[in-house]
């Protein structure tokens, strides 16, 4: 049975088909690896839905999910949701592992940290990064080497260290302090385009 679409004259088809003279299924085609081991657990799991089982789904689809290991999830579990003083050796640590999860960029990283202890870590973005630092842009690799992961990280500590003070001459609360300066980026700078 071939399926007929409605197309346009103007717009001519270059793909190829189902239908095309060479077409054919190839034993390659059924080796799925697309996050295998999630994709697995989701195929054999017939439990109800939930709220988490909705948002691995949600992604599994974009491509976004990240398989934490114990260990970082302990080191993450060990940050006091009170403390109120950073603690740069073991935020060195938690980041080297985080930024070594697939998935996983600065910007997570800083998400999942500050979810875990406002006190003591904000989100680093494009945003509040450019209206806090005139002329500078945020770059971040891709790459897991360790002197890129170093890099990051003292960026990163630096941002934290002068957002703390940024806080405290504009009169704004730290644990707010990214999401108050993204929003007065966007008001101020709307105009200006961010690059992806």
């Amino acid at each position: 049975m071939k399926l007929i679409l409605n197309v346009s004259d103007n717009i001519k088809m270059t793909h190829k088909t189902i239908y095309h003279k060479d077409f054919e299924i190839l034993e390659s085609d059924h080796d799925f690896t697309y996050q295998k081991e999630l994709t697995d657990f989701l195929d054999s799991d017939n439990s109800e839905f939930d709220q988490n089982k909705l948002n691995e789904i949600v992604l599994w689809k974009v491509n976004r999910y990240a398989k934490f290991e114990s260990e970082l999830i302990k080191l993450l579990n060990s940050i006091s949701p009170f403390d109120t003083e950073l603690d740069v050796q073991k935020t060195n640590q938690i980041l080297k592992l985080l930024l070594r999860t697939k998935g996983v960029q600065l910007a997570m990283a800083s998400a999942i940290l500050r979810f875990r202890n406002d006190k003591i870590y904000q989100i680093i973005d494009q945003r509040v990064f450019r209206i806090i630092y005139e002329g500078e842009v945020l770059k971040l690799s891709n790459s897991e080497s360790d002197k890129n992961i170093e890099t990051q990280i003292d960026m990163y500590l630096r941002y934290l260290n002068d957002l703390k003070k940024i806080s405290q001459d504009l009169n704004i609360p730290f644990e707010k302090s990214d999401r108050i300066l993204y929003k007065a980026d966007k008001r101020i700078n709307k105009k200006i385009k961010i690059k992806y």
